[in-house]
């Protein structure tokens, strides 16, 4: 666990300056408010004698006047007030910032992850990490390097203070200590086993409300709102059952403490009068200024000062216990947030740069040697298997297969998204794991056939592709996609408004668009993962055609459900069951393969089903 700890402190970073500036002003804060009873205590003694003398200036006794200890109270106060001031200040700032730093470092960690590494961690459980495990993280941060400093000592000065000017009264507190810290402890046991349950709840929590927007028009569509809302509601009643049931656990520190006051105060009120009167005694003297006889009570074991001082040490004493309590319920729930934010920072990109990479793909070759690929490592069967396709550049490849055939996987593969389990991918002749990822990606385009598009401008989404490119650049490659037409309806142009996920275009318009984005990268290998589906047959043909004439010398993979959209393909690729169960021109399987024959004249047959 230390580990894990060290892990995330690094977050702290420039902040830890402020995170060793707090503890010193706790320090000066504590002592400040445990030496403050002490001085009110010696007030109280000596406001007492003022009944004979009057004098705020001056004692008979030698002792230190009124006025003075009046002074010594009020800049105590001061100095607490300014050390409380600046030591919550300090640890705003370093909690904060250390939060700031280990999100950010967190979700760097994120976009280094390959799709493996992402698959071990459902998306709802990354934004609890994200979100509510940083908090968490952060409040007890705040704690740590501010109440965890204040309450111990706290703690520690009064327990000593009370001996000091208390004598053998500071056995009182002795003795409640260890009764009030098992109960704070059989409290704090019984909580945290819930507060640990609560972050699993959040995950289901979030997981339904992810769930819920992204597939808002399927739940409209199917008309199970209704259905959704009391989902969500068992989801949010769980957490809410959870965190009832320990708050009213953690709730009961306050009668405990309350109780261990009260009885405190009982004892010390009762043997400390006891303390001052019996051993005590009346004495009397002439007063010299007005020549009458006054009497006073003169305290023996115990002054009225120290009775005061005494009662305030044990609220201190208690109520430091509380504080601590409090601290340890919360580094609690923290702890549980620390294993599952260091999961994620432990977590190594099973994907990376090789130590000497290859920053230049010179063309678009792509070859599949016996390769063959599973999700994960303990999967029972492959996605892929011995697969052995070989293709040119600048060729138009077509892809073609029924759901869960491996279309998907296969074009992950050139863009090394994954790893192959057996065999290897080359491009250009070179292992992809030879590449810089960087390099690679750039010259592998892949147009997906569920579009995205930020929200910004026409503009902002095609420089995606190329941050450099000119407005002749994306109006050629809008031109290539058959988007130009959708630009130039927008009376704004390039520079037309692009609502939060291209909500504001149709499928088709998203499609041309992403098409263009990706053209404008300048890739030795574009592949298209059916995203040409939301446009009509003209439009895909003239794409396909913007494709091969403009841009001759990219490598074309067109993964499709409609034969139209790669029957003019330099090869066609079959894939059935994650194996190439053929590979030749249109002609040559229509003639020879039976899962192409009964895809081409189920989609081109005429009339109804014979």
């Amino acid at each position: 666990m230390l580990k894990k700890i060290k892990l995330i402190l690094k977050s702290v970073r420039e902040y830890k300056k402020y995170a060793l500036i707090t503890p010193l002003f706790m320090i000066g804060e504590a002592a400040m408010e445990c030496a403050m009873p002490f001085i009110m205590g010696l007030f109280v003694d000596e406001i007492k004698l003022l009944n004979n003398s009057g004098d705020f200036f001056h004692t008979s006794d030698g002792s230190i006047p009124v006025f003075y200890l009046a002074l010594m109270l009020l800049g105590m106060a001061i100095i607490s007030l300014l050390c409380g001031i600046f030591g919550g200040i300090y640890a705003s700032k370093a909690s904060v910032g250390m939060a700031a730093n280990l999100r950010s470092d967190l979700y760097k960690k994120l976009t280094n992850f390959s799709f493996e590494n992402i698959d071990k961690f459902s998306t709802s459980s990354l934004v609890t990490r994200m979100t509510t495990d940083i908090n968490n993280v952060q409040m007890a941060f705040q704690m740590m390097i501010r109440i965890v400093i204040r309450a111990p000592l706290m703690l520690i000065f009064s327990a000593v203070m009370t001996f000091v000017g208390g004598g053998m009264m500071g056995f009182i507190f002795v003795g409640l200590i260890p009764i009030v810290a098992f109960g704070l402890l059989l409290i704090i046991r019984h909580a945290m086993k819930l507060f640990m349950s609560i972050f699993k709840r959040y995950d289901k929590l979030n997981e339904s409300i992810q769930e819920n927007v992204s597939g808002i028009r399927v739940v409209k569509s199917y008309v199970r709102e209704d259905f959704e809302k009391e989902k969500f509601a068992k989801a949010s009643d769980a957490i809410t059952t959870d965190f009832v049931k320990a708050e009213k656990i953690v709730a009961l520190n306050n009668p405990l403490m309350n109780t261990a006051i009260h009885v405190s105060n009982i004892l010390i009120i009762g043997l400390g009068s006891l303390l001052i009167y019996k051993s005590g005694h009346f004495e009397t003297k002439i007063d010299p200024a007005t020549g009458h006889i006054v009497g006073d009570w003169v305290g023996g074991q115990l002054t009225l000062g120290q009775l005061s001082a005494l009662i305030t040490y044990g609220i201190q004493i208690l109520m430091s216990l509380m504080m601590i309590s409090m601290i340890m319920v919360m580094i609690a729930m923290s702890i549980e947030s620390i294993k599952r934010i260091s999961e994620v920072l432990e977590e190594e990109p099973t994907i990376v740069n090789p130590p000497v990479s290859l920053n230049n793909v010179v063309n678009g070759d792509v070859d599949f040697n016996n390769v063959s690929f599973k999700y994960k490592k303990n999967a029972e069967r492959n996605a892929l298997n011995n697969i052995d396709i070989h293709i040119k550049s600048g060729q138009f490849i077509g892809i073609l297969g029924s759901t869960g055939s491996g279309k998907t996987s296969v074009i992950n593969l050139i863009s090394r998204l994954y790893d192959v389990s057996e065999g290897e991918v080359l491009v250009a002749g070179h292992n992809v794991k030879e590449y810089d990822l960087e390099t690679l990606r750039d010259n592998v385009a892949v147009v997906l056939q569920k579009n995205f598009l930020f929200s910004g401008t026409i503009e902002s989404n095609l420089k995606w592709g190329n941050l450099n490119a000119s407005e002749e650049d994306m109006w050629k490659a809008c031109r290539i996609a058959q988007a130009e037409e959708i630009v130039k309806a927008k009376p704004e142009g390039l520079q037309s408004k692009v609502e939060q996920g291209g909500a504001n275009f149709s499928g088709g318009q998203k499609q041309r668009l992403c098409i263009a984005r990706a053209i404008l990268k300048n890739p030795k290998i574009m592949i298209l993962d059916d995203s040409t589906s939301a446009v009509d047959t003209k439009t895909d043909r003239l794409i396909r055609r913007g494709l091969k004439n403009d841009l001759p010398e990219m490598t074309k993979i067109v993964i499709a459900q409609r034969i139209s959209s790669i029957e003019d393909a330099d090869q066609i690729i079959i894939l059935d069951n994650g194996h190439v169960d053929a590979i030749g021109t249109h002609e040559e399987l229509l003639k020879n393969n039976h899962i192409y024959q009964e895809v081409y004249y189920t989609q081109n047959r005429v009339g109804g089903d014979k």
